[in-house]
């Protein structure tokens, strides 16, 4: 009898070990489930985009505050003015988003073990990895959003009036040539890095404090409460480098980085820096926090359909 016992006990040492050995292993999640979570997120707060795009590209005239450039918008362009260049909004999160979070993912399984999580600097290190990536494969996507957010504040005769995202494609190829895709790209890719250390880096060390110093759970509160504060330190350090990125992109003459920003400062001072920052916040807070989620709800539907809860 104590032979059996011994034997059903170090069964039981087993599975119990099993048991901790699959809750330690890192979950590895399907690499589009960044980019799948930016589209839900871009459905709510693509009027908010629309508005900070106009804000950073209006000139010296008129100077409209967030809220009467919204009733701006809706007056004359209708309330699906608001929604011009969903289309090229959500290929851009397909494009830009999603390369950016799967990168920044399988980075992170890589680098971090079952009970070793990756350093803050090493999340930094890894976010600007694939914020750079992201920002590149992204460019084609955000270049129209741009354009077609900027359009209707345009002249008639300057319009280029793009019907959607594939037709933006195409025609900025034939007529500038595929270079024209990537106009930008280096701002573009400096801000992405940025927005990516700011969101993704911010986000996992922040849930980290919270999980560790708190009392709180990994649960709705702890994921809406790390990617407020995700969403706050992106838009401050990304706001200069978003100023420029849209006027490029925005614009119709072919200038230097090192001009635009000189005529910039010029023209308005350097509180250019942080022109449209209320929006900005007010769009990159709240899509920093549906989008993660959105993130979090599509990795806990895969392991309940995986079983690994």
């Amino acid at each position: 009898m104590p032979a059996l016992e011994k034997q059903v006990s170090a069964r039981e040492q087993r599975k119990s070990e099993d048991v901790v050995n699959v809750k330690k292993t890192p979950v590895h999640y399907p690499f589009w489930f960044g980019g799948s979570a930016s589209c839900f997120a871009a459905c709510f707060t693509h009027p908010l985009d629309l508005v900070k795009v106009r804000l950073q590209t209006q000139g010296n005239g008129v100077q409209r505050n967030m809220l009467q450039m919204f009733v701006h918008v809706a007056k004359d362009d209708g309330i699906r003015g608001l929604y011009r260049g969903l289309s090229a909004a959500q290929l851009r999160q397909l494009t830009y988003s999603m390369t950016r979070f799967g990168v920044y993912e399988e980075l992170k399984d890589r680098f971090q073990g079952p009970n070793t999580p990756p350093s803050f600097p090493t999340l930094v290190a890894m976010a600007s990895v694939s914020g750079f990536a992201g920002g590149v494969v992204g460019n084609p996507g955000d270049v129209l959003n741009v354009r077609m957010q900027h359009d209707a504040a345009l002249p008639p005769e300057k319009r280029r009036n793009y019907k959607h995202a594939l037709d933006g494609l195409i025609r900025m190829a034939r007529s500038e040539g595929v270079g024209s895709l990537w106009r930008g790209v280096w701002p573009n890719s400096s801000r992405a890095v940025l927005m990516t250390v700011g969101q993704l880096a911010t986000y996992d060390g922040f849930k980290r404090v919270l999980l560790e110093r708190t009392s709180l759970k990994d649960n709705l509160t702890t994921h809406f409460t790390a990617s407020f504060l995700a969403g706050f330190v992106a838009t401050t350090i990304c706001s200069p480098v978003d100023v420029i990125k849209t006027r490029v992109m925005s614009s119709h003459e072919q200038k230097g980085i090192i001009r635009l920003v000189t005529d910039i400062t010029k023209a308005e001072g350097l509180r250019w820096m942080f022109k449209g920052w209320v929006p900005s916040f007010i769009r990159v807070g709240p899509h920093t926090v549906l989008t993660f989620l959105f993130l979090e709800q599509h990795k806990k539907i895969y392991r309940q359909i995986k079983g690994l809860d």
